[in-house]
Formats: C-alpha cells, structure tokens, sequence
C-alpha cells in the first residue's frame, strides 16, 4: 500500500468517524429527549394527580412528594444525585454528563410543563402511567442516560454482596412498596405494583426491542444438512465449531460440528420444526440475548 493510498484511507477513516459521531449524537438527543416528556407525560398526567408510586428512585421521589408536598422536580434530582455519583465511579465520565442532562431536564419539564390529567379510573393510571414512564426510562437508557438511578447501585451493592443485580432491584422494591403501603395505603401499595410492572415491561420493550433474540446451540450428526436449513430455509447466519464427545459406559468418541446461530423468538418454533424433520434427536441448546450488532441477524428469508 502507497503513501496516498494509507492517507486516503486515514482520510476515509476520519470521515467516517465524524459521520458516526454525528448520526450517535442526533439519535442520543432524541432518544433522551423523547424520554423525558414521556415520562413526564406518566408523571403528571397518571400517577401524580392519583396519587401512585412507581419503584426505584421515582417511586421514593413520588412517595416522598405524596407525604411531604415538597416538588416532584426538585425530589427527582436530590434523591438521583448519590445515584449519579456513583454511577460517576462506576460506570464513566459519559454516562454521567448524560445522566445528569436527562435528570435535569425531567426536573425542568415537570416544572414548566403542564400536562392535563388523563383519567381517574384507577386500572387505566396505573396501566398507562407505568407505561409511558417505563417507555421514557427506556428511551433515556437508549439515549445513553438514566432517568433512574437505582440501578446504579444495585450494580454497586451486587459487587459488594456478590448478588444479582436483579434480586437486589427486587429488594429495593419491596422496601419501597411496603412504605407505600404504610404511608399512603394497601390499595395505592398495590396499584402502585401494578404500575411498576407495566413500567418494567415497558422498559424492556423499548430497550430489547420487539424482536427478543435468542442464541441456539445444536449438536448432531447430520450438522451439514442443519447448516444448509439454517442458511437457506431460515436466512440466518452460523458460526461451525470442530468438536468431539464421548458418552456411554466406554465413552464413545465422536467427531462432529457444532452449529451456533441466533434467531428471534418468533422462529423458535419453526426452527423445531424443521430440526424435527432431520434429525429429532439433536441436542439444542437456547438461550436469551439481550442484543446483537451486525451479521446477518437482521436478514429476511426469502424461501418459503
């Protein structure tokens, strides 16, 4: 390669670089500005003026609003503010600046916007108030923000305790509901449940996508027949492994490949399907994945 070819290239390089900078920094804004008057949206318009909770660092904001009539918007920022510094330490400088741009602007947006309230019926505010409160946490987290801190620190405290990160959200929950119910009521304790929930699958609507993937492992003897199916009938890409197993009483050694692909769960059942067909003693093994990047995960079959 010449010298104008690699200046070229460098060249190439930096245009590139700025391109995705740029496209990032349009989809970061949006996806946290959107958030944000999501979520005030379920804010003000759902849970406020019913006087429900949510969980997390909300929910503390939302119940400390509801005994004390101190601002939602300035209680969203003084009970996310430890949040935010240990997310400083843990996490980045960038996560933070980000953090702190979202969680200002649902204080600002809660301060200066009012946001007519939608209904009283009790099943439809804490339905849709989770709802688009976990669609704009969601949003915020694709945006590369946080609209709630807690998972901060249940990153922090599961590293501490060595726990999952999930159990101790679930903690934290309990804690805050079972305050809700003291102070408010059972009955706004457990609406207030069902608002975190429909927030909760919100969020991981928003953030997985609808498409959740899975990644599939299979293990027969007839690989090259189930390669050519995956390829052909499903349209995925694979990835072949050389392996070798024993089993049995004199531990049999055989030689085969092992086939990775990942599909989405709406294909789950037509990948048995077509297993099924030619070989139904494969060993599959599934598992959930969060996300994936590149590949041919995105593609289409066309056969049919």
């Amino acid at each position: 390669m010449g010298t104008n070819d690699i200046l070229k290239y460098r060249q190439l390089f930096k245009t590139r670089s700025f391109r995705v900078q740029v496209n990032t920094w349009f989809k970061d804004v949006f996806f946290l500005v959107s958030g944000i008057f999501a979520a005030a949206f379920g804010l003000e318009s759902f849970l406020l003026p019913n006087s429900f909770i949510d969980g997390g660092a909300t929910g503390i904001s939302l119940l400390v609003t509801e005994t004390t009539q101190l601002p939602l918007s300035l209680l969203i920022i003084l009970v996310n503010l430890p949040f935010l510094i240990l997310g400083y330490r843990l996490i980045g400088k960038q996560f933070a600046i980000k953090a702190v741009l979202a969680i200002l602007g649902l204080a600002l947006v809660l301060a200066l916007v009012n946001f007519p309230e939608v209904t009283q019926d009790k099943l439809l505010v804490a339905v849709f108030g989770g709802f688009f409160l976990g669609a704009g946490i969601g949003l915020s987290i694709r945006g590369g923000g946080v609209l709630d801190g807690t998972e901060v620190l249940a990153i922090f405290l599961s590293k501490k305790l060595g726990t999952k990160i999930g159990d101790i959200i679930i903690l934290i929950n309990i804690l805050i509901f079972a305050a809700a119910a003291y102070l408010l009521s059972i009955e706004a304790a457990l609406y207030s449940l069902l608002t975190y929930l429909a927030a909760s699958k919100t969020l991981d609507f928003v953030v997985d996508g609808i498409e959740e993937y899975t990644g599939v492992t299979i293990i027969s003897e007839q690989s090259e027949a189930i390669r050519r199916m995956v390829t052909e009938k499903l349209g995925r890409g694979l990835t072949l492994y050389k392996a070798a197993g024993g089993y049995g009483k004199e531990g049999k050694r055989s030689e085969y490949d092992v086939i990775y692909t990942v599909i989405t769960r709406l294909e789950i059942r037509r990948l048995n399907m077509e297993l099924a067909k030619i070989d139904p003693k494969a060993f599959v093994v599934m598992n959930s994945i969060n996300d994936t990047r590149g590949g041919m995960v995105k593609k289409r079959s066309v056969i049919h």
